[in-house]
């Protein structure tokens, strides 16, 4: 998409209220979608939300042989002839999170190949951990012209430890071990709620975990599993972007149901910037009238550490707010893009190194700004609802990678936002 397809226009100004359901979650949907491979039948994604990051994966999946519908918002994959098992780069060059598939190729399979993972341009994030389960697990995997060789005729049980905790890797061990022979053990894994959605998943399925939301899984592997069948959990950061648009306009909004307990670490700092909220019946109240306060030092971490994919969406909040503000990147190195579009929008926000240090307070205008990722895009959506006149974003084909609706979602709220054939 490019040109004025690629383009959205935000009036600023506008206080919003009323209630919003939040759309299901892209990184838990994308690796159940791999693990849907591994029965040879037809398993169904409820609530999956109809997002590029998830249309990308649903064609490769029909590019190995299956056979996908839906029906609403529930994603059906007919496996029983999946039986291709390279993913060309066409694919794979669109979307980083492809690289999980490997591991469900080779149980499936017993070989596997893709092009080289991409679509990532906030760091480096090396497939390095993904190679190192799938070895351990007894693959042998080359590399050469951008392309990525697996072959084992049935993975074997191990004992793996990671050197420092990634979800994809934790997820592409899950995905290699379920059907592998004996037992596996993985240590130092990562924690995040994505990974317990996929194992949840995969039990349904009849696998044999233990030990998800711990840091040591441990995976008995079984000769199959049966169909899988799931409703997809409410996104956490698409929750907490909304909370983000509520404190930037300071304005009260429902949730009408939120990812209990997956965002203590960002309410936490919610709460810092003056932000109110309350359970009710399922759902939460959020109040973002009193955001008024500077965050001294904000540090992203892994779960159950403050989310990466929050970090843009607050750093928009922090600039409309009185002080200075801190910011540090621990987790990508490149993760400040939305930065410079938030200072043409009037924010005075110094980027050096992992830290971003924002003076906040500074009255915000509309500006023609460009999204170069999904989050930066997310935020300064954020930003441009609070200001003054008319903002332009380019770029909001990104946006759409993790977002359903957000135009919609904000407008219902009593926001404008338009497209341009709108």
């Amino acid at each position: 998409m490019n040109g004025l397809d690629d383009r959205i226009y935000i009036e600023g100004g506008h206080q919003l209220k009323g209630s919003i359901r939040i759309q299901g979650s892209k990184n838990a949907a994308l690796p159940m979608m791999a693990a849907s491979l591994l029965h040879r039948g037809v398993s169904v994604l409820k609530g999956c939300p109809r997002i590029a990051d998830v249309f990308c994966m649903e064609e490769i999946l029909q590019n190995l042989g299956a056979v996908t519908w839906w029906e609403n918002h529930d994603l059906y994959m007919d496996c029983e002839n999946a039986d291709k098992w390279s993913v060309p780069f066409l694919f794979t060059g669109k979307m980083r999170s492809s690289v999980i598939l490997l591991g469900a190729l080779l149980a499936r399979n017993g070989k596997g190949s893709l092009g080289y993972p991409g679509g990532c341009v906030i760091g480096k994030r090396p497939i390095d951990l993904h190679l190192l389960v799938l070895r351990k697990l007894g693959a042998v995997i080359t590399e050469e012209a951008g392309l990525l060789m697996a072959e084992c005729p049935r993975l074997q049980g191990t004992v793996v430890s990671f050197p420092k905790r990634s979800v994809g890797a934790t997820q592409q061990g899950i995905l290699g071990a379920v059907l592998a022979e004996g037992k596996t053990v993985l240590e130092n894994c990562a924690r995040e709620p994505e990974i317990q959605w996929l194992c949840r998943y995969l039990r349904a399925m009849g696998a044999k975990i233990e030990g998800d939301g711990t840091d040591r899984i441990c995976i008995y592997g079984v000769e199959h599993l049966k169909a899988g069948s799931m409703q997809v959990p409410p996104d956490r950061i698409v929750a907490g972007t909304y909370i983000c648009a509520a404190a930037i306009t300071r304005s009260q909004i429902t949730l009408e149901n939120p990812p209990e307990g997956e965002l203590e670490a960002f309410l936490e700092v919610y709460r810092k910037m003056g932000g109110q909220y309350k359970g009710n019946s399922g759902k939460l109240l959020v109040n973002g009238e009193h955001v008024q306060k500077p965050v001294e030092l904000l540090e992203t971490a892994v779960y159950p550490g403050f989310p990466t994919d929050l970090q843009s969406p607050v750093m928009a909040v922090l600039a409309t707010v009185k002080g200075r503000s801190c910011i540090r990147e621990n987790v990508f190195e490149d993760r400040y893009k939305a930065a410079q579009q938030l200072v043409k929008m009037g924010a005075d926000i110094r980027v050096q190194g992992k830290e971003a240090v924002i003076h906040g307070g500074k009255e915000l205008h509309g500006a023609i700004v460009t999204a170069w990722e999904l989050r930066g895009g997310a935020a300064l959506i954020l930003g441009a609802l609070c200001v003054k006149g008319v903002t332009v974003l380019d770029g909001y084909s990104y946006v759409q990678r993790g977002y359903e609706h957000i135009c919609q979602d904000l407008n219902t709220l009593g926001a404008a936002v338009k497209r341009m054939q709108e």
